[in-house]
């Protein structure tokens, strides 16, 4: 059966080419797209499942793995809730509000049909739809429970069209270097395609059944793509080992740590060795966690991170480097005309609701507001009070200037860290923590073989 191709119409192009350019070039360093290859053909059928840790960026990190394709996302109802123009605006790019019983309470629940109905004829006509079957997202790199939504509603689509048209599942992961702030980097990682045909005869006698196997070959698959750390009473200390401990992990055991998804491997396979070691003594596992708890506390307390213990810079460079972000800092002052105000007004906006919404905020509300405004606004000033030409120019290196603000502020701070771990490297509290981090490695280099 033939199925129409989705066409998102002039408008929606240019608007999704102008969020992209900010998403893959400003917003992060660099996006990776891996096994792209994986996407059924426009005009399949498709059903995408994915994790959930970042709100509205991991949808639209989905959303710019296409080029022609309007792709249609379910997602939880209270962001839609946020202001009548987020509401417009998250419509516009393809999202679908799905209300839940533990949020949106269970009266809230009947207007999930209208959301489910069209999506199943949106299906039927070869469009692709992404659904989050956690229902809501994780503030960790770990996997939560599975609702069957999404499988419920993907076999009513193949059954409302009586079974002549094959639905897909096609499993995917979202995975950052970091979640906040901006020049960071970020990967969607997509899995083998799920034929639902290959259910239909079971799902007309045990439909239940063949939900809860389509199920779970997705979310295995999904596993099995991120870094999946279930071990949320240690995860603190884990997820500081990750960065701590990656390049000699990775050096011991013949890994790459060069690109994002080189980093995701070796951070899977690290994970993976001490979940078996703490199988085998987790008491000795148990006690490097809590010396890495008491290496992270001392170096907040010592004003220094690990990056110092590890490189251990040299004062002078570090002087220098200071000095001249001295020079630069009347330029950095200037710079922050816009900038300051993009970045700082919407980690205000999102104080009120939980981490993972401060990404959403920031891209979103520049997007949406700050970009267009400040950017016309400087243009017409420095058009009327100095030259149009210039008042163009300008305003096309906007967004080279705000990237400058970030990393002065960036390598500015590194500088008088590294200056403090300087100044105080040879203290007894600075020493102490080198000898732990070096314990802890050691140990971990005894029992990671």
């Amino acid at each position: 059966m033939k199925h129409k191709k989705d066409k998102p119409s002039v408008f929606y192009r240019i608007f999704k080419s102008y969020m992209r350019f900010f998403h893959d070039k400003i917003y992060y360093t660099k996006t990776y797209k891996i096994n792209p290859e994986e996407i059924p053909a426009d005009g399949t059928p498709t059903l995408i499942v994915s994790n959930h840790q970042n709100c509205l960026n991991d949808p639209l990190g989905v959303l710019f793995t296409f080029r022609d394709r309007k792709p249609h996302f379910i997602t939880r109802a209270d962001v839609f809730a946020l202001h009548p123009i987020a509401n417009k605006f998250l419509r516009s790019i393809g999202l679908l509000p799905a209300f839940r019983l533990e949020h949106e309470g269970e009266s809230a629940l009947g207007k999930n049909e209208e959301t489910f109905k069209m999506t199943e004829q949106e299906l039927l006509n070869g469009c692709t739809i992404m659904m989050y079957p956690e229902s809501g997202h994780q503030d960790k790199r770990w996997l939560g429970n599975f609702s069957l939504g999404y499988v419920k509603l993907a076999f009513e689509a193949a059954e409302l069209g009586d079974f002549k048209t094959d639905i897909v599942l096609l499993p995917s992961c979202n995975h950052y270097s970091d979640y906040f702030g901006i020049q960071n980097e970020f990967m969607v990682k997509f899995g083998k395609p799920i034929h639902l045909k290959d259910f239909y005869e079971l799902y007309k006698t045990k439909p239940r059944t063949a939900q809860r196997q389509a199920n779970a070959l997705a979310r295995q698959q999904i596993e099995n793509l991120m870094l999946n750390i279930t071990d949320l009473e240690n995860y603190e200390a884990i997820d500081f080992l990750r960065d701590s401990y990656r390049m000699e992990y990775a050096k011991n055991h013949n890994l790459s740590t060069t690109d994002l998804p080189s980093k995701l491997l070796v951070d899977k396979a690290f994970y993976s060795n001490l979940e078996d070691a703490k199988k085998s003594d987790s008491a000795a596992i148990n006690k490097i966690y809590n010396k890495v708890i008491q290496l992270r506390d001392g170096l907040k307390e010592a004003r220094i991170d690990e990056q110092c213990l590890q490189d251990k810079p040299s004062l002078f460079p570090n002087l220098l480097g200071l000095l001249v972000s001295v020079i630069l800092f009347p330029i950095w002052i200037i710079s922050l005309w816009p900038a300051g105000i993009q970045y700082c007004l919407p980690k205000l906006f999102g104080k009120s609701l939980d981490n993972m919404f401060q990404g959403t905020f920031l891209y979103a509300l520049n997007i949406l507001f700050f970009i267009p405004i400040f950017y016309i606004l400087n243009l017409i000033l420095v058009g009327i009070y100095i030259n149009w030409w210039i008042a163009l120019i300008y305003v096309l290196l906007l967004p080279l200037i705000s990237l400058f603000a970030w990393y002065y502020r960036k390598y500015s701070l590194r500088f008088i860290t590294n200056i403090r771990y300087g100044l105080y490297k040879n203290s007894d509290k600075i020493k102490n923590l080198s000898t732990l981090r070096q314990t802890i490695h050691e140990q971990l280099n005894n029992i990671l073989k």
